[in-house]
């Protein structure tokens, strides 16, 4: 057996240096390809309206809601003055999850407009999938510490579960109270 040496030559002065500036190029370009995908992954809000506008089922209100039936429910519609008892779960068009619940009390007209619209389309047991403007949700006016951009839509998926008038609630607390021996506000003996 024989081994037959090969003679190596020095590196020439530079070319390493060439190396890893062709390196640090070519990682430059990858990082500025994968910004601009995340731009054309994340459409601008009237973008994504308007082509979502006419996905199979989405029907556009006059005030820009869009909404799509998953489930009709039955029975009446709750009024702006009622509380609802919803699920929801509310996300980004990136698909990021900012908000949800299983069981959520919310005055129809304490949410955002496009919410409330929606809400009040709905019947008992229903289910949408709800597509907020920048206008019908936040706008530029996003709480304090919300993982929401200024000026985006709000897509939430929503069941309604029950709803009640604000009087019906009043008089369950009351007898709540009445139950546990408490003070009834307003009662007599205050």
């Amino acid at each position: 057996m024989s081994v037959t040496a090969v003679p190596l030559r020095p590196i020439a002065k530079g070319s390493l240096t060439r190396l890893w500036i062709g390196v640090g190029g070519v990682a430059l370009a990858a990082a500025g390809l994968s910004w601009v995908g995340t731009q054309a992954v994340t459409p601008s809000p009237a973008a994504f309206l308007h082509r979502n506008a006419d996905a199979p089922g989405v029907v556009t209100t006059e005030s820009g809601l869009q909404y799509k039936v998953i489930r009709e429910g039955e029975g009446a519609s709750p009024k702006g003055s009622d509380v609802a008892l919803v699920s929801y779960r509310g996300t980004l068009t990136d698909g990021t999850v900012f908000d949800q619940s299983e069981q959520a009390a919310m005055p129809i007209d304490g949410v955002v407009p496009g919410f409330s619209e929606a809400l009040q389309l709905m019947k008992k047991g229903g289910e949408y999938q709800l597509f907020l403007p920048p206008h019908l949700a936040y706008g530029d006016k996003v709480p304090e510490g919300a993982p929401i951009p200024p000026n985006a839509v709000l897509i939430f998926d929503v069941k309604l579960l029950d709803f009640k008038s604000r009087e019906e609630i009043m008089q369950m607390q009351q007898e709540m109270q009445q139950l546990q021996g408490a003070p009834v506000p307003g009662g007599a003996g205050e």
